[in-house]
């Protein structure tokens, strides 16, 4: 039994990590497919100067704040932040810091050129468990990580501090409500300072 009990919970860990993942990628599509339709507003887009704007892309945005989680289920949340969405997982009427079921999707959308969401524009989307709004959770996760940091490091990466905090998935798509060819262009140009066309 003791020879085997190192596989049997890798293993354990990382169904456990295989399943969350599946959470946050129905969770990422079902955001996008609602926006896309209409049935979800489109997240609001920072607040930034409108110079500040055309420069700003998907690597500026922060993680979001650990705090008090208030969403309603399948809504934009009050706290902590504005464009995260609760996914209700579980079918509970919320999203909730005690189960593993319900996800936070952060959204953020960006246009050079326009600030008007009927215009087109990049989506991003981030997904992260509800448990990591916790603080008393992370803050138990960081003092076993300070102790482990003392000991042999730990082999099931999906248990541990660093999956709470960081995304289960990310991913962009364009949405684009009947835009012309040349704003659709320049919001995929790798180089943003290529004027080159398409």
């Amino acid at each position: 039994m003791t020879a085997i009990a190192p596989t049997i919970v890798l293993s354990v860990a990382t169904r456990v990590q295989a399943r969350r993942v599946e959470f946050a990628t129905d969770a990422a599509q079902s955001y996008i497919d609602g926006v896309r339709s209409g049935t979800i507003e489109p997240p609001e887009l920072p607040n930034k100067s409108d110079e500040q704007l055309k420069s700003y892309d998907f690597s500026k945005y922060d993680a979001p704040k650990q705090g008090t989680l208030v969403c309603k289920a399948n809504d934009y949340c009050s706290k902590p932040d504005t464009n995260l969405y609760c996914v209700d997982g579980d079918a509970d009427g919320s999203c909730k810091i005690t189960t593993s079921k319900d996800m936070i999707v952060q959204a953020f959308r960006y246009n050079p050129s326009s600030k008007e969401p009927e215009d087109g524009y990049s989506l991003g989307v981030r997904v992260y468990r509800a448990d990591a709004f916790d603080k008393k959770k992370v803050k138990e996760l960081k003092a076993l990580k300070d102790d482990d940091a003392k000991k042999q490091s730990t082999f099931t990466g999906g248990t541990g501090l660093r999956s709470v905090q960081t995304p289960l998935m990310e991913i962009t798509t364009d949405i684009s409500n009947g835009t012309n060819f040349s704003s659709f262009c320049d919001r995929l140009k790798v180089d943003k300072n290529d004027d080159s066309n398409c």
